[in-house]
């Protein structure tokens, strides 16, 4: 896995570009692997994230925190109609 495929999936994976210790293991095992056994790991993760969440609809914590934070803000009034939208 390149470097930057690997920082763009960190980013992905927490908006702030930190891993956890065993996000830092898995890449640093990931690493060693020929690309070819690199593609059957990301197959292999793939089906248990389809199997943990089939339709992507669960949140990870930092979804569910800009969520309802973005509730707030429309509960509060602070967003844009689309009708004040110049398209």
């Amino acid at each position: 896995m390149s470097s930057e495929i690997r920082d763009k999936l960190i980013v992905r994976n927490t908006g702030k570009g930190d891993m956890t210790q065993v996000m830092q293991e898995s890449v640093k095992m990931l690493e060693m692997l020929p690309e070819s056994e690199q593609e059957l790991a990301n197959q292999l993760i793939k089906r248990i994230v389809l199997a943990w969440d089939p339709d992507y609809t669960k949140l990870t914590p930092d979804e569910k925190k800009w969520l309802e934070e973005a509730e707030q803000r429309i509960d509060s009034g602070d967003y844009v109609r689309e009708d004040d939208v110049d398209w």
